[in-house]
């Protein structure tokens, strides 16, 4: 059905706008005056939203972890190795608890805070019936990991066979089959290149962690540290399997979505920058791993805003993740920095993940988020500003021009 929304703001490419509405069904038919769009659509459903109003499209979180959705407090945060250590301690048990209605309550968390897109990185397809099932689109990171040699065939196996099932699913369950490398440390350069190449051939979204913490700079640059110790332990291996180097190589030529990134050289995210990659950001996530701060005013690397899994974190609300980066980045600008923010979760986070939602313009995908402000705000450079610090979640949320909340 053809519908005309009408709010007090409307956020678009060019930033924010008063006096425009949206003409839409599946798609976005046009942007233009309530007026004209009325005269040109006589046809279509009418609405006004009313006062402190502002449309947003809709969000995209690029990175979570559904399978990690049953964790509140049995992981031990504040360094990362002694995090690793306690989810293979405790990842049976949260995964057998992680089930259907404990993930779907965490896709449900996400509609709530306006998220119409999010990016899933399933390491044992445990979440594709939930992910089918769930109103957003989702973009299905079939994982790999596995550093072992004499098991890598196996693992890639099990890894095609995941893929296969996320691509038998139907256009309008709204997924997008997509490939994710664990990180460097984690798995053999032979699964990489395979796992890499199917990405190209496919053309499939490749994301990766990559360089989320010290300890994994240390290991793969001279083999010691707390990784060394951690894979003598539990993998009988005291040597890396790679350099940074030599996996950043096989991304080359095909832009990624590196996660975290936060122990990245000038050198290397300059090498992101050249190569078309973009990096998505979890400040709560490497906060509460003990990780450290990634550089956000390297402005060369498109930057998206991500929550991370419930593994890392304690909710799925992006305004929770951007009110966090307000305080991480004292140093940055507030106003200004908070519209970057919203592009993070809109317009740039979609093109981290070869998607065309994220925008408010004709023919994107009709996927919006309804805000109402507390109260009139009388600077548009504000608007940004007072989005991130008053809302916790959307009015209404609309994907692919059907009202889903």
């Amino acid at each position: 059905m053809l519908t005309i929304i009408h709010p007090e703001i409307l956020y678009t490419p060019q930033g924010y706008r008063l006096g425009l509405a949206v003409a839409f069904d599946g798609t976005i038919r046009a942007v233009d005056s309530p007026e004209l769009l009325r005269e040109l659509y006589p046809e279509a459903e009418y609405r006004e939203t009313g006062t402190e109003t502002i449309l947003y499209p809709g969000f995209v979180n690029v990175h979570t972890h559904l399978e990690f959705s049953a964790n509140r407090t049995r992981l031990e945060y504040g360094d990362f190795l002694r995090w690793l250590e306690s989810v293979i301690r405790e990842r049976d048990e949260l995964i057998n608890e992680a089930d259907n209605t404990t993930m779907r309550a965490a896709c449900e968390e996400m509609l709530r805070s306006g998220v119409t897109s999010f990016g899933a990185i399933s390491s044992f397809g445990t979440d594709l019936e939930v992910c089918r099932q769930t109103p957003q689109r989702v973009t299905y990171f079939n994982e790999i990991i596995g550093s072992n040699p004499a098991t890598v065939d196996m693992l890639y196996q099990d890894f095609l066979q995941r893929v296969a099932m996320s691509e038998e699913c139907a256009p309008e369950e709204r997924i997008t089959p997509a490939v994710a490398i664990h990180a460097p440390h984690s798995v053999h350069p032979f699964a990489v290149r395979r796992a890499v190449a199917l990405a190209r051939e496919k053309e499939m979204p490749l994301s990766t962690h990559f360089l989320e913490s010290p300890y994994e700079r240390e290991w793969l640059e001279q083999g010691t540290g707390g990784f060394k110790t951690f894979f003598e332990n539990y993998l009988k291996t005291s040597r890396p399997v790679t350099t940074i180097d030599e996996f950043l190589s096989h991304f080359d030529g095909y832009p990624s979505l590196f996660v975290h990134a936060v122990q990245t050289t000038e050198e290397e995210r300059g090498r992101l920058a050249a190569e078309g990659h973009s990096v998505a950001h979890c400040p709560r996530s490497n906060r509460l791993l003990g990780c450290g701060r990634y550089p956000i005013e390297d402005r060369r690397v498109p930057v998206t805003l991500a929550t991370d899994g419930l593994s890392s974190n304690w909710s799925l609300n992006l305004f929770d993740e951007m009110r966090a980066a307000l305080m991480l980045h004292h140093q940055a600008p507030l106003p200004e920095f908070a519209e970057r923010l919203i592009r993070t979760v809109t317009s740039d986070a979609a093109a981290s993940i070869r998607s065309d939602a994220g925008r408010i313009e004709p023919g994107a995908p009709a996927d919006f988020a309804l805000i109402r402000l507390p109260q009139p705000c009388p600077r548009s450079e504000d608007l940004a500003l007072h989005t991130i610090l008053h809302s916790r979640e959307a009015e209404e949320v609309w994907i692919g021009g059907e009202q889903v909340l």
